[in-house]
C-alpha cells in the first residue's frame, strides 16, 4: 500500500524556531535584518525576496525530499491559496497543491471551472481540503452566519454541483442552497480529473457529507484509540453508501537524533511563553466538534511542558505555540517514524506532516524520519506490550 505524504505551506508566514513567536519568515513581522522574505540587505534596505519566494523555497525543499504535494492553508489571516497554488506550480515539477477553502464562499460552477482551468494548466496537480469552517466570530469574519449542520448541508450540495456539472453539459439541480439549469463544463474543460477531495470535519454531519464526496477523510490527530474510532465510523457510512474511504491525518513534528533533543526544544519553546500568549491560546467560542476534542486535551493551567504530554510521543501543547491542532508528535527520528507507523496500522492512507520552522523542517522529516517508516516493529511490538 502506498501511503501519501504532503507538507504545509505556511501562507501567513512562520516562525524561526519553536521558541521564537515572531513571524520572521513570509513577510508577516516587520522587517529588520534577522527576517527572511523579506529581510534587508547590507544598506538596510529591502532585499527584494518576497514571502512567495520563501513559500517556493519550502515546496521545492519537500518535493526534492519525497512530498508528493503541499497543503495551503485558508484563514483570515492568510493569503488566498487559490493564488498561490498556480504561482508555485510554475515552481516546481509534479508537486501538488492542496488548496483549502469553504464551499459556500463561491458559486460551484463557477469553482468547476477555475478548477478544471487550473487543472489543465498544472497537469493535473490540483487537490481540495474541503473546510465548513468553525463557527463564532472567525465565521462570521467571512460574512457567514449559517448554523452548522447547515453549512455541512451546503457543503454537501455544492460537491454535488460542482462534480455534477463537471460530467458535461446538461447538468440541471434543485437543492436548498443551489440550483442550476442545464450546466456544465465545455469539453475541452470537463475532461479534465476532477480534483482529489480531501473532507475535514468532526460532527455526525460532517460524517455523512464525507462519507458522500471525500476521497480522503482528514482529520488533526487525536489520542490513537479516539482516532480509530471516528475513522471507523466514517468508513461506515461510506460503506452504507456502497463506497470506500480512505483517511488521513495532520500533524505536526518535533523530530531529533534523540528524544532528549525533542523534548527539549519543546521544553525550550513552552518555556518562552508570555502569560498572556498561554491564555489567548485557550481557544474563543466554536461550534466546531474537532476544535473542541483539541481544545479538551489542554488542561486550563498548565505550569509544566510535561504536563501536557498526552501518552509516549504525543504532546498537546501546540497550539500554545503556533496556530493549530494542539497534539502533535514529538521523539527520536525512529520514534517519530514508529508513531506513524502505528498511525498507518491503524487506518492511516496519508498524511500532512508540518514542522516549525518549515524550509528546514520539511528535509529533516524528508530526509531522517520517511526512510525508517516500516521498520518500526520493534517500537510497534513494546507499545502493544
Amino acid at each position: 500500500m502506498t501511503i501519501d505524504f504532503y507538507w504545509r505551506l505556511p501562507s501567513h508566514g512562520c516562525h524561526g524556531s519553536l521558541r521564537d513567536t515572531a513571524y520572521d519568515r513570509g513577510d508577516w513581522s516587520p522587517a529588520s535584518p534577522r527576517n527572511v522574505a523579506p529581510g534587508l540587505d547590507r544598506n538596510g534596505e529591502d532585499d527584494g525576496f518576497r514571502y512567495v519566494d520563501h513559500l517556493s523555497a519550502i515546496a521545492k525543499a519537500a518535493e526534492s525530499v519525497g512530498f508528493i504535494g503541499g497543503l495551503i492553508p485558508s484563514f483570515p489571516n492568510t493569503d488566498d491559496p487559490w493564488v498561490i497554488s498556480p504561482l508555485l506550480a510554475r515552481e516546481t515539477k509534479a508537486f501538488r497543491f492542496m488548496i483549502a477553502f469553504q464551499p459556500g464562499f463561491l458559486n460551484p460552477v463557477h469553482a468547476a471551472r477555475m478548477s478544471a482551468s487550473l487543472q489543465r494548466a498544472t497537469g493535473g496537480r490540483t487537490v481540495f481540503n474541503i473546510i465548513t469552517g468553525g463557527g463564532g466570530p472567525s465565521q462570521l469574519w467571512w460574512g457567514d452566519s449559517f448554523s452548522h449542520d447547515d453549512r455541512y448541508g451546503r457543503t454537501t450540495e455544492f460537491l454535488d454541483v460542482f462534480k455534477g456539472v463537471w460530467g458535461g453539459e446538461g447538468f440541471s439541480y434543485d437543492g436548498r442552497f443551489y440550483q442550476v439549469r442545464d450546466g456544465g463544463l465545455s469539453p475541452l474543460l470537463a475532461r479534465e480529473e476532477i480534483p482529489e477531495i480531501w473532507f475535514s470535519g468532526s460532527s455526525d454531519a460532517a460524517l455523512q457529507s464525507a462519507a458522500k464526496h471525500a476521497d480522503y477523510y482528514l482529520s488533526w490527530l487525536e489520542p490513537f484509540d479516539q482516532l480509530t474510532d471516528k475513522f471507523a465510523r466514517v468508513k461506515e457510512r461510506t460503506a452504507a453508501l456502497g463506497g470506500e474511504q480512505k483517511c488521513a491525518v495532520r500533524v505536526d513534528l518535533v523530530a531529533r537524533p534523540t528524544e532528549e533533543e525533542a523534548w527539549a526544544e519543546v521544553r525550550a519553546g513552552f518555556e518562552s511563553l508570555s502569560p498572556e500568549r498561554r491564555q489567548q491560546a485557550r481557544g474563543g467560542p466554536t461550534d466546531s466538534i474537532g476544535a473542541a476534542r483539541q481544545q479538551a486535551l489542554k488542561p486550563s493551567e498548565a505550569t509544566r511542558y510535561d504536563e501536557l504530554i498526552v501518552a509516549p510521543n504525543l504532546w498537546g501543547g501546540f497550539s500554545l505555540l503556533r496556530g493549530g491542532p494542539a497534539l502533535g508528535i514529538v521523539g527520536s527520528y525512529e520514534q517519530c517514524a514508529a508513531r506513524l507507523d502505528e498511525l498507518i496500522a491503524r487506518g492511516t492512507d496519508a498524511f500532512i506532516l508540518a514542522g516549525t520552522p518549515h524550509l528546514e523542517e520539511a528535509y529533516r522529516v524528508g530526509e531522517e524520519v520517511l526512510p525508517l517508516l516500516g521498520r518500526s516493529e520493534g517500537f510497534l511490538l513494546q507499545a502493544a506490550e
